[in-house]
């Protein structure tokens, strides 16, 4: 993995970042409605109309790349280059999709990809926001070996 794929502030990707369950890290939450269906993010109203009824963590799931980008033009405190990646998990049969960060530029369609926490996606420091109205980690998509 190449220098250019560290989030400001680190010496690589991997600086801050710690793989799926078992850790300390937060779930990675996507919800489950009545009907089955999965949705990341969550939403209050599922596809088929009602409330969730449950959570599942996606972090304990590998996904498939569906596509995939670079951008070298990006906002105030985000790494540049900055790889980005839909990707689909299987859970239980339900496809359920979500977007992110790649820890590396390396990837390609089809490739499998697992969430590994991130303490900083951004520079806290770098925005116009007050750094403590937001939350700045989360997940990124690393390639399986």
């Amino acid at each position: 993995m190449s220098d250019d794929d560290a989030t400001p502030g680190e010496d690589s990707a991997d600086a801050a970042d710690t793989g799926g369950a078992g850790n300390d890290a937060p779930a990675f939450e996507a919800a489950r409605y009545p009907d089955g269906s999965i949705t990341y993010p969550a939403h209050p109203v599922g596809p088929g109309g009602e409330e969730p009824v449950g959570t599942v963590d996606l972090s304990e799931y590998t996904a498939e790349v569906i596509t995939w980008t670079t951008s070298t033009a990006t906002p105030p405190g985000v790494r540049e280059p900055n790889h980005v990646a839909i990707v689909e998990f299987d859970v239980d049969g339900e496809p359920v999709r979500a977007i992110g960060q790649a820890t590396t530029g390396d990837i390609d369609i089809g490739d499998e990809v697992e969430p590994v926490y991130c303490e900083q996606l951004r520079d806290p420091d770098a925005g116009i926001r007050e750094p403590a109205s937001q939350e700045w980690d989360g997940f990124r998509f690393r390639p399986v070996e």
